[in-house]
């Protein structure tokens, strides 16, 4: 019997990217030169959020999509944060309110106006304080509204209730600084990368670690979970020094399923999921490729499909969400890639192709919608309930049933399992630090002149009683 090659069919085996056409781009921007691996970017069906270059503190543009071109230099910006701004995430279901956190150790609520921005923002709606270094990360929880998650380089995650505007939970296992947060489908199960070289999949509520995998051979560095699938996958470094990914079964982290090599580049690999078409999106920073491949429940597991190409390097990337997406021109996915050099924000559509102009229900399956399952009570109370799903088909339509409520906050503590995380707050930024060390400085000084005056008057005071003494008068 002869032997024959295996091919497999796939309905996903030509899409393509394309870029949109210059003007459809967004020119102009002061990109950060931050170097801290975040994308930098978010957006939604609405708004594009770029966090900027900036003197004096940290802010970000947020522009309606329709505007695009150039931006003027004096464009408004939301600027009220004290240090630079280290990540940004719209809500999922309130799409003009937006999650902030920053090298100041805040985390800010902030609620963007109808049309954008016509004047500078620097008064958040909502300003959360409970990490004591700088916070690198924040996601909102997939289907439970007003529940935030921030990750601190004090290796904490912080669980918020934004309807009472306090964190209720605090995620004590790590040993240093958390490098990326993924959830599953529900929000049931968070898994985290760090520095100390785990991978850990843990239980939010109890805080309680269901899996832990020491990566010695792959120093794992972003982490997603693939939609329902119970699998992990890992982008990293091998012992040689080449990047790679791993895939892994969520129940268990023994063991990697498989590992593969990439290339031997140095920049990061940012891992992006699609659960509707099982398609992986791997973009480098730093160079201008996103390869994107095929998962299967079944070995090989990972099939290679094609590999988008430009000269173009990219800092972050933003991903536009499935109700945003053009469902008539077929498109799957839309990337909006940082160009630093240029200032540019450009957008990339990847594109199933297909002769038929009629709705494609095969590649638009019903998708997570823009209404939460669950309150933050009912969440936190133990219950987990899938996204509430929506179709595709008759185009995306802005639901106004969820509205943000920022509470009033008048307590000064911050109290979760039992500590205070305001008790001695440290300075927030560096500036700060400065203002404490000369304000401990004049201090100091000041303590010491009143010491030495007390010194000379207690020598006075001697001399005169010695005086008193000698003096034969008083005998």
């Amino acid at each position: 019997m002869s032997w024959r090659p295996q091919y497999r069919s796939s309905k996903f085996r030509n899409v393509y990217g394309k870029v949109a056409n210059r003007e459809h781009c967004f020119d102009g921007i002061p990109i950060t030169k931050n170097v801290h691996d975040n994308h930098f970017c978010a957006v939604n069906a609405r708004f594009l959020a770029i966090v900027t270059e900036s003197a004096g503190g940290g802010s970000f543009l947020v522009i309606p999509l329709e505007q695009t071109g150039r931006i003027e230099p004096n464009y408004p910006k939301v600027c009220g944060h004290q240090g630079n701004v280290l990540d940004i995430k719209w809500n999922p279901f309130i799409d003009n309110i937006i999650a902030s956190c920053s090298e100041d150790t805040s985390v800010r609520i902030w609620e963007i106006p109808e049309g954008g921005l016509k004047r500078n923002m620097t008064e958040a709606i909502l300003e959360l304080y409970g990490h004591s270094r700088r916070v690198g990360l924040v996601e909102w929880h997939p289907t439970t509204n007003n529940i935030l998650f921030s990750a601190g380089y004090d290796y904490k995650v912080l669980i918020w209730n934004l309807d009472i505007g306090e964190p209720v939970k605090m995620i004590d296992c790590h040993t240093d600084v958390i490098l990326c947060m993924s959830f599953n489908t529900d929000g049931s199960l968070l898994s985290t990368t760090c520095k100390d070289k785990k991978l850990r999949v843990i239980e939010p509520r109890s805080g309680r670690v269901l899996q832990e995998a020491s990566c010695k051979n792959h120093r794992v560095n972003r982490v997603v979970f693939l939609g329902n699938m119970k699998r992990l996958l890992t982008t990293g470094v091998s012992r040689w020094n080449t990047r790679q990914i791993a895939l892994w079964d969520q129940e268990d982290l023994a063991m990697p399923l498989i590992e593969e090599e990439i290339d031997g580049l140095s920049g990061l690999l940012f891992p992006f999921y699609d659960a509707d078409t099982h398609m992986l999106y791997l973009a480098g920073k730093g160079d201008g490729n996103i390869r994107y491949y095929e998962i299967g429940s079944e070995k090989p597991y990972l099939s290679y499909l094609m590999e988008f190409r430009s000269p173009a390097p990219q800092k972050g990337l933003g991903v536009m969400p499935k109700h945003g997406l053009d469902v008539s021109a077929c498109e799957v996915f839309r990337f909006y890639k940082l160009v630093t050099l240029k200032g540019l924000i450009e957008p990339i559509s990847m594109i199933v192709p297909r002769r038929s102009e009629s709705y494609q229900e095969d590649i638009y399956p019903m998708t997570p919608g823009t209404e939460p399952a669950l309150t933050p009570d009912e969440w936190l109370g133990g219950i987990n309930r899938d996204p509430v799903l929506m179709s595709l088909k008759e185009g995306y339509k802005k639901s106004p049933k969820v509205v943000f409520k920022a509470p009033i906050k008048e307590k000064k503590s911050v109290v979760v399992n039992g500590i205070d995380l305001l008790e001695n707050v440290p300075p927030r930024t560096e500036n700060e630090l400065l203002r404490m060390f000369f304000r401990q400085q004049d201090e100091i000084r000041r303590l010491k002149e009143e010491l030495s005056q007390k010194d000379i008057r207690i020598r006075q005071l001697q001399l005169e009683l010695k005086n008193l003494r000698n003096n034969p008068k008083n005998n």
